[in-house]
């Protein structure tokens, strides 16, 4: 064989395999949400609650939330709690913006969330993990890996102690903490004027119990 029929030989075997990868990749990542149920219907607000005075509404099949008058905070929760799961958001926001998936929510208090924000110090941005009183249980510190003006998904994985966070398909999250083991779904739409233009737009919510 010669040089040439070789190299071309060796690129095909080479394609091959990465396209077996691909392959192999895909059917981990449906396993994950087979059985999966919708949590938002992208009709109405069927199934949540509202707590605060953010402004949730659905407009053209996607959960739009912005803040309330005199830019008032509030969440939006599933009227079900949940303890062990994995969770797919699908979403874009328009900036500047501090929200965030809420999951075994219990009170202000007793929380994870999963944010979107890009916060200055310490430096970290969307898929950061967040518990109330321990500030960032791991953060973020690659921008790159977020689609500042288009869609992102974000994952969560809770099952027992163990939380695990991707954003984009990147893991930025997998630690163990205990601080909650079940609770409420749910969005957050922070307070202040210097997040007044903020939205968040809901696609979809996808989850799986374990």
């Amino acid at each position: 064989m010669s040089r040439r029929g070789l190299i071309v030989g060796c690129v095909v075997v080479l394609m091959g395999l990465m396209g077996c990868n691909r392959c192999c990749e895909g059917p981990a990542i449906d396993k994950d949400f087979t059985g999966a149920v919708k949590l938002f219907n992208g009709k109405d607000l069927s199934g949540w609650e509202t707590s605060g005075e953010a402004k949730w509404v659905v407009e053209d099949g996607m959960l739009i939330g912005t803040q309330g008058e005199n830019n008032a905070p509030g969440d939006l929760f599933t009227t079900e709690t949940y303890s062990d799961f994995v969770a797919s958001l699908i979403y874009r926001v328009e900036w500047p913006c501090n929200s965030g998936l809420w999951f075994r929510y219990q009170s202000p208090q007793k929380a994870y969330q999963a944010d979107i924000l890009e916060y200055k110090n310490p430096e970290c941005y969307s898929g950061t993990l967040y518990c109330p009183g321990k500030l960032f249980l791991a953060m973020n510190e690659d921008k790159t890996l977020v689609n500042r003006e288009g869609w992102n998904a974000i994952k969560v994985r809770a099952e027992g102690d163990h939380l695990q966070v991707w954003i984009n398909g990147h893991q930025v999250a997998d630690v163990h903490d205990d601080s909650t083991d079940s609770g409420k779904l749910g969005f957050q739409i922070h307070q202040g004027d210097q997040f007044g233009p903020m939205k968040i737009v809901v696609k979809e919510l996808m989850l799986k119990q374990l």
